[in-house]
């Protein structure tokens, strides 16, 4: 059975397109077929995965505004990996889709008749934008799982509420098996005692939250966490996925481990034993530095000498 699952947070700027574009490619590369749905005006998924927008046909905005099937727009990046990309005039159809009847289940319609008319995948993957509007909701009334990537600090976690609100409406109006299985934990640095804290009140977060019957009932934190990689910030400028550009890095390892996760598996990484607040960062495999984030109390004197 196909699962789709939308990737989401209104934050910009934590790991969704990553996470989305990275987590795909890990599943293909095991040879599960996989699609991608960029769902961003930024088209940022579309050119991490080496499209031009605009230049390589039609995109999810003549699917959602004319109706185009999905097969016309979908193009394959690899082996297994699929993706319908994304164009900026798609930001557009939040305004021209305003009366439009059942606008909210235009996406979740046209992937049943994809699925119908071709052979199902087994994962689609949506990279939605940094915001609540018609688009997401296209994604949330489709998928039925959704990941909310995080950066593990403490602003990462204003908003999560809101998030969480919106899901629940979803899921009561129009997609009862819409369900919250977890955060992903982006940009990790394992050598801070910020990352442990963070993590521990995302924990209390849910736990205070948890309801029989709430999406997020279930809902886990990712033991796989996506340390901070300069091969994950070079790849989309060649058009590659962390597996095409530097295989043997972090990146590609702690994506690899998410993947094997959320089929299953243990993960394969060692954070557990990195989460010390004791623990000196290292170089990492690529020779980069974690940053030191250990906050600064307002009562701590100037390291600066005295005049």
């Amino acid at each position: 059975m196909t699962r789709r699952i939308a990737v989401l947070n209104q934050k910009g700027g934590v790991g969704k397109t990553t996470t989305t574009v990275n987590l795909a490619a890990a599943l293909a590369h095991e040879g599960h077929r996989t699609l991608v749905l960029d769902l961003d005006p930024q088209a940022h998924a579309t050119l991490h995965l080496g499209l031009m927008p605009g230049r390589s046909g039609p995109s999810l905005y003549d699917v959602l505004t004319q109706g185009l099937p999905l097969k016309d727009v979908r193009r394959q990046v690899a082996d297994n990996l699929f993706i319908c990309g994304s164009h900026i005039d798609l930001a557009a159809a939040e305004v021209e889709l305003i009366g439009t009847v059942g606008r909210e289940v235009i996406l979740r319609d046209l992937l049943a008749a994809d699925e119908a008319d071709d052979a199902p995948y087994d994962f689609v993957l949506m990279d939605c934008p940094p915001s609540l509007g018609i688009l997401t909701l296209n994604a949330l009334c489709a998928a039925q799982e959704v990941f909310i990537p995080l950066q593990a600090h403490f602003l990462a976690l204003h908003g999560l509420s809101k998030l969480l609100e919106t899901i629940h409406l979803v899921s009561k109006r129009v997609n009862r098996d819409l369900r919250v299985s977890g955060v992903v934990l982006c940009l990790y640095d394992s050598g801070t005692r910020l990352g442990a804290e963070v993590i521990d009140d995302l924990e209390r977060f849910f736990e205070a939250r948890r309801q029989a019957h709430s999406p997020w009932s279930d809902a886990q934190i990712f033991k796989s966490r996506i340390r901070r990689n300069i091969r994950l910030a070079e790849c989309p400028s060649f058009g590659q996925s962390i597996f095409q550009y530097a295989p043997s890095s972090r990146g590609a390892a702690d994506y690899s481990s998410l993947a094997g996760e959320i089929q299953g598996r243990p993960p394969t990484g060692s954070w557990a034993s990195t989460d010390s607040a004791t623990t000196a960062p290292e170089p990492d495999s690529d020779g980069e530095l974690p940053a030191v984030t250990r906050p600064a109390r307002v009562d701590e004197p100037s390291s600066a000498p005295a005049a």
